[in-house]
């Protein structure tokens, strides 16, 4: 599986519940800040990214990126357990 970041802003129209359920259907996901989530998919970040456009407007901006095994983080809204589990802390 790989781990993707999605980042996004919803312009005019902000259908926050049907872009959280988009994500949630993933089923390995997290919450790091507002607008941004990691999930773990077996599609491409292309493929991602047009899921994720299924339930968006076509003013909205999304940004989908394969994430690395490295990552540092503080005060996100996630668990710290599950970002140490999907991406490691260390080099």
């Amino acid at each position: 599986m790989t781990t993707y970041l999605i980042s996004y802003d919803l312009i005019k129209n902000k259908d926050y519940s049907s872009l959280i359920e988009k994500i949630k259907s993933y089923g390995t996901w997290a919450k790091v800040l507002e607008s941004t989530w990691i999930v773990s998919s077996n599609k491409s970040a292309i493929a991602v990214r047009d899921d994720i456009l299924s339930v968006m407007d076509d003013d909205d901006r999304v940004f989908v990126i394969k994430t690395t095994n490295y990552a540092a983080w503080r005060h996100v809204q996630c668990s710290n357990d599950w970002l140490i589990e999907h991406l490691s802390d260390e080099e």
